[in-house]
């Protein structure tokens, strides 16, 4: 029996169990006095179980609000009316002035005398951090939407108010880029409910076995259509087994990597693809599941050794140019939804170098 959990004779089968929850867990019995005291209640509180277990709730886990306001004394666990079945989260003090979310819930039968309170302990930097991510986020994506959305609307109240003063070139060049930034905002809205969905687990993959090598060198003809010289490109077609991922999302993906790599390497771009081996299992989801993987290489300058670690985070984009700093974000949540992963790292040219795996269907 760990000694961290006391248990009455109600918690003898589940009483070890508590340790392994994630969030902390005090529970007192019919008498007011701690039974369990879990590791993550260790944690949180910083107080030791040995001293709390078989004291008073309210002197083994002395809580203040945030008035200074002694928490148990005025909440009353087990007295007051009959009908109370615990209180809401709420922010508290600890006697060392850090705050913690603090539930309780009162068991009983029906309007019975209290069996036994049970106490839930949350730290409060995990979601002090989302909160300071979701701020950055907001501050990050007005920023971005501002600027686009500044040049439309200045473009086009300046043709509504003088179109006859402008020669037809102009008004072309003017509505040209009005729609580049147009296009600019539909593809940062659409970025963002990718985040949303990668966040929230929520994206959804409809998977087939595609021809990977096939899938970038159309992407490569598309950029080269577009006005990139071809030789720009380096594509090394081997003979490999299909992929299975959805087509598009996989697409998302290359695109976003070749992309980068020209938008910020310098040089040519080398795409090289391999079968990893049966006993390459640090980069094997799945038992079982053969991995095919994908790198591209640029001839750039490269990204810092300090900086590798923080190149998949949102708005990303260290000292680089253009761009949202979300693809790289999106590249990655992408590959481990299939199942794979992705890496960075320094190519042998001295660029940058992105090694991503999928599955083999």
């Amino acid at each position: 029996m760990d000694s961290n959990v006391a248990q009455g004779p109600d918690d003898a089968a589940s009483g070890p169990r508590y340790d392994e929850l994630p969030d902390g867990v005090v529970i007192a019995d019919a008498g007011g006095r701690v039974a369990v005291f879990n590791r993550a209640a260790e944690r949180i509180t910083r107080l030791r179980a040995a001293d709390a277990l078989g004291r008073p709730l309210d002197e083994a886990l002395p809580l203040l609000d945030l008035e200074g306001r002694l928490w148990w004394a005025c909440t009353d666990p087990y007295g007051g009316l009959a009908v109370r079945t615990g209180q809401p989260e709420t922010r508290l003090l600890l006697p060392d002035g850090r705050d913690v979310l603090v539930t309780a819930r009162y068991v009983r039968e029906r309007t019975g005398p209290i069996e036994r309170v049970v106490i839930g302990l949350r730290d409060t930097s995990a979601r002090a951090r989302v909160e300071r991510r979701h701020a950055d986020l907001i501050a990050t994506v007005a920023h971005e939407l501002r600027s686009p959305l500044t040049s439309v609307k200045g473009f086009t109240a300046t043709l509504l108010a003088k179109w006859e003063r402008f020669t037809d070139d102009q008004r072309k060049l003017m509505l040209e880029t009005v729609d580049a930034d147009a296009d600019r905002v539909t593809r940062l809205i659409a970025e963002l409910l990718d985040i949303a969905r990668i966040d929230s687990g929520r994206l959804q993959l409809g998977c087939y076995p595609v021809d990977l090598v096939e899938l970038v060198t159309d992407q490569t003809a598309g950029m080269i259509a577009a006005g990139l010289p071809a030789e720009r490109f380096d594509v090394q077609s081997v003979e490999l087994p299909a992929v299975w991922a959805d087509p598009d999302k996989l697409r998302q993906v290359v695109a976003n990597l070749l992309e980068n790599a020209v938008r910020h390497g310098d040089g040519r771009v080398t795409i090289a693809f391999e079968e990893l081996p049966e006993d390459a299992d640090a980069e094997r989801k799945g038992e079982g599941t053969p991995m095919i993987a994908m790198t591209v290489d640029d001839e750039g300058p490269g990204i810092p050794e300090a900086m590798l670690g923080r190149v998949f985070t949102r708005f990303w984009r260290g000292n680089r140019r253009g761009g949202t700093g979300l693809g790289l974000y999106i590249v990655k949540g992408i590959v481990e939804a299939h199942g794979g992963a992705i890496t960075v790292g320094r190519a042998p040219g001295g660029g940058a170098r992105f090694r991503f795996t999928m599955p083999a269907a």
